[in-house]
């Protein structure tokens, strides 16, 4: 394949990426992007690295979530708390159902660009070029406010790091206390129509409650109190990956230090194109989203390219097929991993393939579809054999109504009341919470089933 450059992408064919009218005000963003400190650092990538490679061999779980599109103008503290909080309420949950650690890493600081389906977009008939995340253009439907800019990627580097520093000060500064995390979890369960999930919550108070009474407690147990907590983003605008590059002082290997896990989106995997070329070079864990149209051989060319040197936690593959399309997709997926031994996370998104449009012109996902992929996700695991080995949600800590469903009961008609999103719809907290829940059941029972073929 050719020794590696960081600017190695800029010679293969590139797409869903913009282009840029004004090429001198590009090349002075990609200049000072390229004097800032990187956003994170190798050591935190090797880490979750290792965590990752924990959870392809089922020893944890991946739980990624956060925004479809961050957004400049609803930055806010309040908002990175709330999402934080509800990733923490939802990996306390899974954690007790997989008896396994659960590597937290948010779809934040630094998703800002997001694909599209078509170039441009029509209203009223008047077509402008489509809208491609705050870090490229804006929402508002004018000509201006659809011309990339690349001064944008300077905001995008400012929040990013505002919204890091923050994860880092909840991470470590006490917010994170299990005991605080399961109080608010109670409080979800006592809603009466969070019954079914009571018995769970209270098992988990029992456990708590036993580690306090064996001396396990926050005082003695640092571990009580902090997280491991990673960013992630899909590395779609390939030159403010570049310009965020940097050589690993210790190994003196290339580290993209934008995010600690990137990933590939499925209209961006060309095996020939500009985003693989640019992530193969980098150290950090890749995600590669795999849906219908991902051919074996395709696949066989992906891993070979992106973890050559079949390193574990080096690769997560993201299913995202639609509900009752699973089985057709992904047990063929499976099996080419399979034939050339490769080290891959299993991991379930199950938004992207169930994207509707509602009787009341909303774009939403109903949550009933998203619960049905991720079973169907676990029940092609168990019949194969194969480790499923985390999920992968677009949500928010927000109390947003654009996801359908849920035991809030989210209604068609409900989706104007508070629907924000700039991009996709997004499961709210309450939603996020209840499925974890149903995740962790899923995972409970599939332990259960696991350890009675063993004493057999």
């Amino acid at each position: 394949m050719g020794e590696w450059k960081k600017t190695g992408w800029r010679e293969k064919p590139r797409v869903q990426m913009p282009e840029y009218v004004d090429a001198d005000a590009l090349s002075a963003v990609e200049a000072r992007l390229g004097k800032y400190p990187p956003l994170v650092f190798a050591g935190e990538t090797r880490r979750l690295k290792r965590q990752l490679g924990a959870a392809a061999r089922g020893e944890a779980f991946l739980l990624q979530g956060g925004d479809c599109a961050e957004s400049f103008s609803e930055f806010s503290a309040d908002n990175i708390r709330d999402t934080f909080k509800v990733m923490l309420q939802m990996a306390m949950v899974l954690t007790f159902g997989a008896k396994v650690p659960v590597v937290k890493v948010g779809r934040m600081a630094g998703q800002f660009a997001k694909p599209r389906s078509a170039p441009t977009e029509v209203k009223n008939g008047v077509e402008l070029p489509s809208y491609r995340g705050d870090i490229i253009n804006e929402l508002d439907f004018t000509p201006e406010a659809r011309i990339p800019d690349p001064a944008k990627m300077l905001q995008g580097y400012t929040q990013a790091a505002a919204t890091l520093n923050l994860l880092r000060a909840f991470s470590t500064g006490g917010y994170a206390d299990v005991h605080q995390v399961h109080a608010w979890t109670l409080g979800f369960t006592d809603r009466d129509e969070a019954e079914k999930y009571r018995d769970m919550a209270n098992r988990i108070q029992d456990t708590l409650d036993f580690m306090t009474a064996a001396g396990v407690n926050r005082d003695t147990a640092h571990t009580l109190q902090s997280v491991d907590f990673y960013t992630s983003h899909e590395a779609l605008l390939l030159e403010y990956e570049e310009a965020l590059t940097r050589v690993d002082s210790t190994t003196g290997k290339w580290v993209a230090g934008s995010g600690h896990m990137i990933w590939i989106g499925d209209r961006t995997r060309q095996p020939d194109g500009a985003h693989v070329e640019f992530c193969r070079g980098v150290q950090n864990p890749i995600g590669l989203k795999c849906g219908p149209t991902t051919t074996a051989d395709d696949l066989k060319v992906l891993m070979s390219k992106l973890n050559p040197e079949n390193e574990p936690g080096r690769l997560t593959l993201i299913a995202r097929f639609g509900a009752g399309t699973v089985g057709d997709h992904l047990p063929r997926l499976i099996k080419t991993v399979q034939e050339e031994g490769a080290n891959v996370v299993w991991s379930c998104d199950p938004m992207h393939g169930n994207t509707i449009k509602s009787s009341s012109g909303y774009k939403t996902r109903p949550f009933e579809s998203v619960l049905r992929e991720v079973r169907e996700f676990f029940d092609v695991h168990a019949a194969e054999g194969t480790i499923p080995g985390g999920v992968h949600f677009e949500m928010t800590g927000q109390d947003v109504t654009e996801c359908t469903g849920g035991v809030r009961a989210v209604t068609d008609e409900d989706l104007s009341d508070r629907y924000h999103t700039a991009c996709d719809p997004r499961l709210n907290a309450s939603q996020a919470l209840e499925l974890a829940f149903l995740v962790a059941e899923e995972l409970s029972a599939r332990r259960g089933t696991m350890a009675d073929a063993a004493s057999l």
